[in-house]
């Protein structure tokens, strides 16, 4: 098989269990990329992520839908797998501390992604609702086409509605405020945001078809709320794509609320 029929099988393979291959590129010695298992240095590492609803519906139906992080474990299980059988490592946003940086993976692989005031990475297509979930390291240089850069919705975006849509203000030009975000959840633990999610997140007007249900909404924040003691692995951090700065006790670049 050769390299790019190698490619397209981890798509079609990717596609299958709701998740989609988000880019890859080939490491720098400042990307952080660790080693392959065997201490062979990694030549290509490809992302891989989720956007939309299509992940939240494989998860539903399957066994680590009743286990405590079933993102994590979905997820563990799928790339594990297909990392298996092609020779390659998967490695994971929860992994750590050391937290390996997916953000700035994120960065390399779809190039021109940059934080919204969300403090998500804001995609042109999908806008706030996708996550990183891993990524497949190679040992072998695979034959990556250079992506176009994508264009950053937020430089043109004049009425910016995430800033004024956060009923708790937590949402401002200067950054995203975790504390107040948090606050106003656990005051309100019916409110409309968690019943539904993140009300800044729902005004941006960008990626509008791969809105969350809203089942998988009230999913990361009931996660988002659990209490510190609780909270052992990223993905009970609230998702806000896989790409948001987290909060000091968590593992950086990887989103909130996933």
């Amino acid at each position: 098989m050769t390299a790019p029929e190698a490619l397209a099988v981890i798509r079609r393979r990717l596609a299958r269990a709701g998740l989609l291959l988000r880019g890859g590129f080939h490491p720098r010695a400042d990307d952080g990329v660790p080693h392959l298992a065997d201490g062979r240095p990694t030549r290509t590492l490809l992302l891989v992520g989720n956007a939309g609803r299509t992940l939240w519906r494989r998860l539903a139906g399957s066994p680590e839908m009743t286990r405590p992080h079933p993102f994590d474990a979905y997820c563990r299980r799928v790339l594990g797998e297909l990392a298996a059988g092609c020779g390659a490592r998967a490695v994971f946003p929860d992994e750590g501390p050391p937290w390996y940086p997916f953000q700035r993976w994120a960065m390399r692989a779809e190039p021109g992604l940059r934080p919204s005031p969300l403090g998500i990475l804001l995609h042109p297509r999908f806008g706030p609702w996708h996550a990183y979930r891993g990524a497949l390291l190679f040992a072998g240089r695979l034959p990556l086409a250079a992506p176009p850069p994508l264009a950053w919705p937020c430089v043109v975006c004049r009425d910016r509605p995430c800033l004024t849509a956060c009923p708790a203000g937590a949402v401002t030009a200067e950054g995203y405020h975790v504390a107040r975000c948090r606050a106003l959840l656990e005051r309100l633990p019916d409110g409309p945001c968690m019943r539904g999610g993140c009300l800044a997140r729902h005004a941006c007007p960008v990626g509008r078809a791969f809105v969350y249900d809203a089942a998988q909404a009230a999913h990361h924040m009931r996660a988002f709320v659990t209490p510190e003691r609780d909270r052992a692995r990223p993905e009970s951090e609230p998702d806000r794509g896989d790409s948001a700065p987290r909060p000091p006790r968590c593992p950086p670049n990887r989103a909130r609320r996933d």
